[in-house]
C-alpha cells in the first residue's frame, strides 16, 4: 500500500515538473492575473537571462522524468531538490501565498530521499 501511495505521489510530483519544465520552453500557461508585483518582476528579470529559463526547464523535466520511474527515482530526487529549494526561496521572498504547495512538494521529495537513503551512502562514505 505504501508503495502504491509514493508512486502515485511521485507520478502527479513528476509530471508537475514535467509540465513546469515544457512551458518554459512552450509558454502554454498563461501567468496568472493576481500574481504578485514582486514575482512579476522576479519572473521578468528571470526571463532576460536567456540562458536561465531554459536550463532550469531542461532540469525539471529530466527531474521529474526520472522521479516517475521507481529505478531512477533516488536520482531525481536529488535532480530536483536544487530547483526545488529555488521555488522555495522564490516563494518565500516574494509570493508566500504559494508556500502550501511547496511544503507538499518538499515532504514528498523528503520521504522519497529517506526511503531511498542506502543508495546515497555510498556517496558520502570513504
Amino acid at each position: 500500500m505504501k508503495s502504491k501511495i509514493q508512486f502515485v505521489l511521485c507520478l502527479l510530483m513528476g509530471l508537475m515538473f514535467i509540465n513546469a519544465g515544457l512551458d518554459k520552453f512552450l509558454h502554454y500557461m498563461p501567468m496568472p492575473k493576481d500574481m504578485p508585483e514582486n514575482m512579476v518582476k522576479v519572473m521578468a528579470a528571470y526571463k532576460e537571462i536567456g540562458w536561465l529559463l531554459p536550463l532550469v526547464g531542461a532540469i525539471e523535466v529530466i527531474g521529474g522524468l526520472l522521479f516517475i520511474i521507481p529505478r531512477t527515482r533516488p536520482l531525481g530526487a536529488i535532480v530536483i531538490l536544487p530547483v526545488l529549494t529555488g521555488i522555495l526561496l522564490a516563494n518565500i521572498n516574494t509570493a508566500p501565498s504559494g508556500l502550501p504547495i511547496v511544503f507538499v512538494l518538499i515532504a514528498i521529495l523528503l520521504w522519497v530521499i529517506i526511503d531511498n537513503r542506502e543508495k546515497y551512502l555510498p556517496m558520502i562514505r570513504k
